[in-house]
């Protein structure tokens, strides 16, 4: 009788022992569950914020950049890529040209079916002496055409050329009548010539908004050879005249300076008029 009793009691502490065995290894996994929950919610609540701070960033970015428009070429010595528009043919037997913003000078649009046959020179003659330019209409019709159109319509008479630049790039810029850097003819058209194009000494081009197709009036011309991005229309090419920027260029800038680099030339540069020649 006696082992009879010591058999049960046998068998309910080995079952007591069995049950504590499972209640401590639910506790367990109760408790690697608890963590990796906990661990999970810290990692997804890290991953929100970083989401979140980087898409602010991002946002307050594209917010300045558009709240911040230069009408000027940009000094970067290492440009990021930038997408370069479908451009049409050249050269092109049709333009066209988008109102766009107040015009500096109302002298209208020019006309959407350029001369694309024609060869143009154009002399600039500013204070300091003239400046020949070939343009370039077989590579660039419809920049040329807008250049020449403004041209004949006395859009660039009395304007200054607001911004030397001397360091990274090496260009002087001109093209506005309000002399602020901000001004344009009132409309925008798209950009041409950009495949494969550099910016070597005696290079005119066109200056814009750093979006593409935003063309206007404003233009710059290269005393130096200049690391930029194709993202300016190059439409000409200087033959005589560099000696007077290059003059320039040597006495320096002077205060207001530019945001996006260089000031206006010491020794002040003014459009008088531009004459073009048609053959």
């Amino acid at each position: 009788m006696a082992g009879k009793q010591e058999r049960q009691r046998k068998l309910a502490r080995e079952r007591y022992e069995r049950r504590l065995a499972r209640e401590a290894q639910r506790q367990a996994s109760i408790k690697r569950t608890t963590q990796w929950t906990a661990g999970g919610v810290v990692v997804l609540v890290v991953v929100a914020v970083v989401v979140v701070g980087v898409l602010t960033l991002t946002h307050k970015s594209s917010a300045k950049a558009l709240s911040s428009p230069t009408a000027t070429p940009s000094v970067n010595t290492t440009p990021t890529p930038t997408p370069t528009p479908t451009e049409v043919k050249e050269p092109a037997t049709h333009c066209t040209y988008t109102p766009s913003g107040t015009a500096a000078r109302k002298v209208g649009i020019p006309s959407a079916t350029p001369d694309f046959k024609a060869t143009y020179q154009a002399t600039i003659n500013t204070n300091r002496g003239a400046i020949v330019i070939d343009l370039l209409n077989s590579k660039a019709t419809c920049t040329v055409n807008s250049f020449v159109f403004l041209a004949q319509k006395g859009f660039f008479n009395k304007t200054p050329c607001p911004r030397l630049v001397t360091t990274g790039i090496f260009v002087l810029q001109c093209g506005d009548p309000t002399g602020t850097g901000a001004g344009g003819p009132g409309y925008e058209f798209e950009s041409e010539n950009l495949a494969g194009a550099t910016y070597n000494t005696g290079t005119l081009a066109m200056a814009n908004s750093g979006t593409p197709n935003s063309n206007g009036s404003q233009f710059f011309i290269v005393y130096k050879n200049t690391p930029l991005p194709p993202s300016y229309t190059p439409f000409g090419t200087v033959s005589s005249g560099l000696n007077i920027l290059t003059a320039v260029a040597k006495a320096g800038v002077k205060p207001p300076l530019n945001p996006a680099g260089g000031g206006h030339p010491k020794e002040s540069v003014t459009i008088e008029s531009i004459t073009i020649k048609k053959t």
